[in-house]
């Protein structure tokens, strides 16, 4: 299972709030300019720990919000894979989307303007093949994986799990123009097969898979 073998998060979770919504098993480059995100990643750097990314329901990403902030409930921990300056004062940081949380309370906001939160884990997805009815959105996904690779653009990391509906869903819902709120809805289904039959439906509507 994807983050095992790592140090386990926080308490509370130090959150990032993005206009975004991450995925587990997704690909995650961020452009860190900000003094409470750039000691956000030299701790986690050093502890080995995750961090919490949550969707912003109402606010700003950066600086400190003039009106209210709201974030998603559910969100998902991040671990950092690679980090380079490209510059004094920036940092280009690759992570990896693992496990989905919710928050057990309300945000609140440190001294230094980071968002921390009491969480819980929510389970993760329960390894299931996809069904004979998804064979054709299985096979789009593998063809566009190809296309994105032939252009030298790809947001997946390897390996390749075609044969997960989870998996499948996942990637499919980070392609999908779709609303944030309804990646929200997707992200949190805890069923990975009504996750991926959903997408199915969407994808059928817009003629994308056909039989």
């Amino acid at each position: 299972m994807p983050g095992t073998d790592h140090a386990p998060p926080a308490d509370p979770l130090p959150l990032f709030p993005l206009q975004m919504v991450l995925f587990p098993g997704a690909v995650l480059g961020l452009k860190v300019f900000e003094a409470r995100y750039i000691d956000l990643v030299g701790r986690c750097l050093r502890s080995g720990e995750p961090f919490g990314v949550v969707c912003l329901r109402q606010g700003r990403e950066a600086g400190r919000a003039a009106g209210p902030v709201r974030l998603e409930e559910v969100g998902v921990l991040a671990r950092i894979a690679e980090v380079d300056s490209e510059q004094q004062g920036i940092l280009r940081v690759r992570c990896s989307g693992t496990q989905r949380f919710r928050r057990t309370g309300e945000p609140r906001q440190l001294d230094d303007g980071l968002w921390v939160s009491a969480t819980v884990a929510v389970p993760e997805d329960p390894s299931r093949l996809p069904g004979p009815a998804m064979f054709q959105t299985v096979r789009a996904l593998s063809k566009a994986i190809q296309s994105l690779r032939d252009q030298g653009s790809m947001p997946f990391a390897e390996p390749f799990r075609l044969d997960d509906a989870g998996w499948v869903a996942n990637r499919w819902c980070e392609l999908l123009p779709v609303s944030l709120a309804a990646k929200q809805k997707l992200m949190e289904l805890e069923d990975p097969v009504i996750r991926l039959s959903l997408v199915d439906g969407f994808l059928r509507d817009k003629q994308v898979v056909r039989d």
